[in-house]
């Protein structure tokens, strides 16, 4: 696993070369600031509620790494006051889905801070979270010696087909798709990285209901104290070192968790599936996105016997979908 931590950041400071600065505000971070990573593309309708919900959650300074988007994403992020953004036209895929330009910039700007590291479409919610701030909860992490936390994502979704819930730019996307999957879900440990694999919920039974195991994961571990040493080797599903995927607990008792409400299942995924299938640039192929592709021409609709409609954390912790742990 060292060998393998190794290749990684030898891989990030390599693909440090497709990276162009195109706002770098990264000297106004302060020591103490909690900072937020993200790959995007053509996300610019997503932007202004994504970024109006990470500050009030409580984010000090945004890294952005735009893959050559073409809708206006770029412009906007560089007129950002607290947004630092890089371009590149290099191929997402080459670059292991977009992690090594992340592994890049955390380890550059994001060492000894919190950091979040999430995709336009998932936002973070924890125990508190409707009362207190996002310091709150990594200064107790600090207090506890605790150096990742962990979150199951919970795909979101409209009572009707995507189709008939246009989303506006600025729009809460949990106003038109406000239901998720209060069950249906399994949970395996991988044996390598020791991290929990968790699938299920409407993509898998819409989309990979004959073929579960191919299902996207659930598993995320988005919020961590960085150090130069760490890299993620999975999107956010796994880290090196291995010790910072014990996010759970083996014992019978229950460390605190949080979810992150997953904002794909809304109108303009078709228009996504469209752009992707076209790049060829993302996992197995693109092989979700072809599924993707095959169900929603029959406009699908995603609500089931499993559906809630979400209210808050709370609801969450009840249905154990994550957890407060000893956190009062």
């Amino acid at each position: 696993m060292r060998l393998r931590r190794k290749r990684r950041l030898l891989r990030c400071a390599r693909r440090r070369r497709d990276l162009t600065p195109v706002q770098d505000k990264t000297r106004q971070i302060r020591p103490d600031d909690i900072l937020l990573m993200s790959v995007v593309r053509n996300e610019k309708i997503r932007l202004p509620w994504f970024l109006s919900y990470y500050r009030k959650l409580g984010i000090d300074h945004f890294l952005f790494v735009d893959n050559d988007s073409d809708d206006g994403t770029l412009e906007f992020l560089a007129q950002q006051p607290d947004v630092s953004v890089w371009h590149t036209a290099s191929s997402y895929r080459r670059a292991t889905f977009g992690i090594d330009w992340s592994n890049h910039l955390l380890r550059r700007y994001a060492h000894g801070h919190w950091v979040l590291t999430v995709d336009p479409d998932e936002f973070f919610v924890y125990p508190f979270c409707d009362t207190r701030p996002l310091r709150a909860l990594t200064d107790w992490l600090d207090g506890t010696g605790v150096r990742s936390f962990g979150t199951m994502l919970l795909d979101m979704y409209p009572e009707g087909p995507i189709q008939d819930a246009p989303y506006h730019e600025g729009q809460d996307p949990f106003e038109i798709a406000p239901w998720f999957d209060s069950g249906n879900y399994v949970i395996s440990k991988n044996p390598d990285y020791g991290n929990l694999w968790i699938q299920g919920g409407p993509r898998a039974r819409m989309f990979f209901r004959d073929r579960p195991e191919k299902a996207p994961a659930l598993n995320k571990i988005p919020l961590v104290r960085w150090d130069r040493r760490y890299v993620y080797v999975s999107s956010t599903h796994a880290l090196l070192p291995r010790g910072l995927n014990q996010v759970y607990d083996e014992w019978g008792g229950e460390k605190a968790s949080g979810a992150l409400l997953h904002a794909k299942l809304i109108n303009t995924l078709g228009t996504k599936v469209q752009e992707e299938l076209k790049r060829g640039q993302h996992y197995r192929g693109s092989a979700e996105y072809k599924a993707y592709l095959a169900q929603l021409e029959n406009r699908p609709v995603f609500w089931c016997k499993w559906s809630e409609k979400y209210i808050n954390w709370r609801q969450l912790e009840i249905l154990g979908l994550m957890s407060k742990g000893n956190w009062a």
